[in-house]
């Protein structure tokens, strides 16, 4: 099989659709795969991390606002179509496979001007603009949530598959947690880990808030690992040092940042509790790896979709959420308290309930070629 992937910008576009590819190989050994990005994307690092080739198209990111931007951003992707068209000419795919955001419209409409099937992928329960708009001409919509369907235009095929992970719940549960601890630098660590991630590209404010926590209820029965994102690393290492010289001693015995964690399974089976946002491949990975959370879901996604992706794990009690606008020191570490406190191994059992069974199965069924 010859396929080729649309995705960039964050990671909920783009390890949707490294896990599809992943699959595929797993599938069919011999398969060839490229991806499509733009130049400066996330998408580059973890596109190469995985192994695979990708080229990039000029494309433009429309504004949801009235801004003389978007002229630029629509000449762009109008060029982008062109690029994408040599691309597919050159690799010959026998499928093209999108997973949101806006590098798919310039793909796709290269695809379809080709003649070249294409599948999509919409991971969270309110579909983006680009899947809105694709979905008509696509062989396949894949959901990873079963309430999209009702948001996606009629007559369109749709098959709730739910959303890849990139491990598997078998994978979390054959891992062992003291070598993983080993490789993770954390066999020292004799207390409860914390993780706390907002997602590729990490997130300031909850960063900020999260570490102004630590300090000021410094616990000893808490470890914490931040990772902060690539963008945010410096700025939270210069507060440590800040903190460190104000309170007069070492952090390193509450708290360790990291830029990314490409490892993500081996560091979900060492946590104890997962601070996050709520993007739809978060969740799944969440369920898979049984584990309690707090949810803060991202407040200016479209639609605000991280709060309805999160209630799924809040009302089977699996995962509580603390919106943005109530973030606090207090309200945090109340939470946090709470949950570890409480019956935190009941809340990560409960997590399982939300497991999409047979993923790759479904998935499958809809990308391979008949």
């Amino acid at each position: 099989m010859r396929a080729v992937f649309a995705c960039a910008g964050t990671g909920g576009h783009i390890n949707p659709a490294i896990a599809m590819a992943n699959l595929i190989v797993k599938r069919e050994p011999d398969s060839q795969i490229l991806f499509i990005g733009t130049e400066n994307g996330l998408e580059n690092k973890l596109v190469k991390n995985a192994g695979y080739e990708i080229k990039h198209i000029r494309t433009g990111k429309i504004l949801r606002q009235l801004t003389l931007k978007n002229i630029t951003a629509l000449v762009n992707a109008y060029k982008g179509i062109g690029d994408a068209k040599q691309i597919l000419k050159d690799f010959k795919p026998d499928l093209v496979i999108g997973t949101g955001g806006y590098i798919c419209g310039s793909v796709m409409k290269a695809a379809s001007k080709l003649k070249i099937p294409y599948v999509l992928h919409e991971s969270n329960a309110f579909p983006g603009v680009s899947v809105k708009l694709l979905a008509k001409k696509a062989k396949c919509v894949m959901l990873g949530f079963e309430a999209a369907k009702e948001r996606i235009v009629k007559g369109a095929n749709t098959v709730y598959t739910g959303t890849p992970a990139k491990f598997s719940e078998e994978d979390i549960l054959n891992l062992d947690k003291q070598e993983c601890l080993k490789k993770l630098n954390l066999d020292k660590i004799n207390k409860k880990i914390v993780l706390i991630t907002c997602g590729s590209q990490g997130a300031k404010r909850v960063n900020e808030i999260s570490f102004s926590m630590i300090k000021k209820y410094l616990d000893d029965d808490i470890f914490y690992v931040i990772v902060t994102g690539d963008n945010n690393y410096e700025q939270m290492s210069m507060l440590k040092s800040e903190a460190e010289k104000e309170i007069g001693k070492s952090l390193d015995e509450y708290v360790r940042l990291e830029k990314f964690v490409f490892n993500m399974d081996e560091m979900y089976k060492v946590a104890d509790l997962c601070i996050t946002r709520a993007g739809a491949m978060t969740i799944s990975e969440l369920a898979l790896a049984h584990k309690p959370s707090i949810l803060i879901p991202l407040p200016t996604a479209a639609e605000n979709h991280q709060y309805f992706n999160a209630k799924v794990l809040e009302e089977v009690n699996a995962g509580k959420i603390i919106e943005q606008k109530d973030l606090t020191e207090e309200s945090l570490n109340k939470a946090i308290r709470e949950i570890i406190d409480g019956n935190i191994e009941k809340m990560g059992e409960n997590a399982k309930k939300v497991i999409v069974r047979n993923v790759e199965d479904k998935i499958y069924e809809c990308i391979k070629v008949k």
